[in-house]
């Protein structure tokens, strides 16, 4: 995963990096924002448009994010709450719109 948006855009939500990013792969959950691993193309574009600094490469995150590599990975890949399928890889953000929902690690308040 290049990139990955840790606790700082919990309850933020800027969606600067959404306007920036050129493929569309950052998804809006209910309060944070995700990188598709498999859509990202590791341009990087959205790292300085950040206003919180959410945004690092996967090798670059802070200690206290570290838990949101795997979390943003599992956005993709389990089924979130109210949904009966995961979101998978489904060619843009703006094809599916808000997600409404978070894993369990944010929606605990991580």
């Amino acid at each position: 995963m290049p990139y990955v948006i840790g606790a700082e855009c919990i309850d933020t939500t800027d969606m600067s990096c959404v306007e920036e990013c050129p493929v569309d792969c950052i998804y809006e959950g209910d309060r944070k924002l995700y990188i598709n691993p498999k859509e990202c193309i590791d341009c990087g574009a959205c790292e300085p448009v950040c206003p919180v600094e959410a945004i690092a490469q996967d090798r670059r995150v802070t200690d206290e994010n570290e838990p949101h590599i795997a979390d943003n990975r599992r956005f993709f890949v389990e089924i979130l709450p109210g949904r009966d399928a995961p979101l998978g890889s489904p060619g843009g953000a703006s094809k599916v719109g808000r997600i409404g929902v978070d894993t369990e690690l944010v929606a605990e308040g991580s």
